[in-house]
C-alpha cells in the first residue's frame, strides 16, 4: 500500500510507546522491525471496521531509502478489516502472504505466463513441469547460494548460473566439471556445487 502524505504525516507522531516489537513465524521477535496501528482521522471516508497497520523496519545494507521513509526506517502499510488479532500477528501474516506472491512470480518468470499448448490435458503436463521447477527454485538457493546470490529472481539464476558453460571431462576414470574462468559468476556455481556435495545422502 502506498503511504501517502497524510499518512505519513501521522506515521511521524506515532508515539516510542505505541510501537511493538513485529515477530517471526516461529515466535521470535524480528530484530529490527516495529508496527504501530494508526486510528483517527487518518481512517476519515474508509469503511467501517478497516485498520491501517504501520511496519517500520532497519533497511538491509545497501538498501536506498525513499522518500516516505523516515529516520533511517523502512516505511510500509497495509490495511485489513480483520478484528480481534494483534497487530503483530497481522502484521506477520500480511508478510507471510507476500512472500506467496514472490512465488507466483516466479511462476509467470518460469513458464506459467502463457500456456503453450492447446488441449487441458497436454497443459496440465505443462503446469506439473512448472510446479517441480518451482520447488527447485524453492530449495536450490537455500540449499546451495549465500549472500546476494540466494535471492536472485529466476531469470538472474539462468543469466548466471543454469547458463553458465562447462565441459565434462573424463580423465583416468574420474569425471571433472570445468567451468570457464572468464565467466563472473564461475564462483557462485563452484560454491554452490560444494555446498550440495556436502548435504547429507538421504540413501
Amino acid at each position: 500500500m502506498v503511504i501517502t502524505e497524510a499518512i505519513h504525516e501521522h506515521v511521524l507522531k506515532v508515539p516510542a510507546s505505541a510501537w511493538t516489537p513485529a515477530v517471526e513465524a516461529d515466535g521470535e521477535i524480528r530484530d529490527g522491525a516495529w508496527v504501530a496501528e494508526l486510528t483517527g482521522d487518518v481512517l476519515d471516508g474508509w469503511p467501517k471496521g478497516m485498520r491501517l497497520i504501520i511496519r517500520k523496519e532497519r533497511p538491509h545494507p545497501g538498501a536506498q531509502l525513499r522518500l516516505t521513509d523516515a529516520d533511517g526506517m523502512r516505511l510500509t502499510c497495509f490495511a485489513t478489516n480483520t478484528s480481534g488479532r494483534p497487530i503483530a500477528e497481522l502484521e506477520l501474516r500480511h508478510r507471510l502472504r507476500a512472500r506467496a506472491e514472490d512465488r507466483i512470480r516466479a511462476a509467470r518468470a518460469t513458464g506459467l505466463r502463457n500456456l503453450p499448448l492447446h488441449r487441458t490435458a497436454q497443459n496440465r503436463i505443462w503446469l506439473e513441469i512448472v510446479q517441480i521447477t518451482l520447488e527447485l527454485l524453492a530449495w536450490m538457493p537455500m540449499l546451495a547460494l549465500t549472500g546476494k546470490a540466494r535471492p536472485w529472481e529466476p531469470r538472474r539464476l539462468r543469466l548466471r548460473i543454469f547458463t553458465a558453460a562447462g565441459q565434462l571431462v573424463t580423465t583416468g576414470r574420474r569425471r571433472t566439471l570445468r567451468l570457464a574462468r572468464h565467466w563472473p559468476w564461475t564462483s557462485h556455481v563452484i560454491a554452490a556445487l560444494e555446498r550440495l556435495a556436502l548435504l547429507p545422502n538421504p540413501g
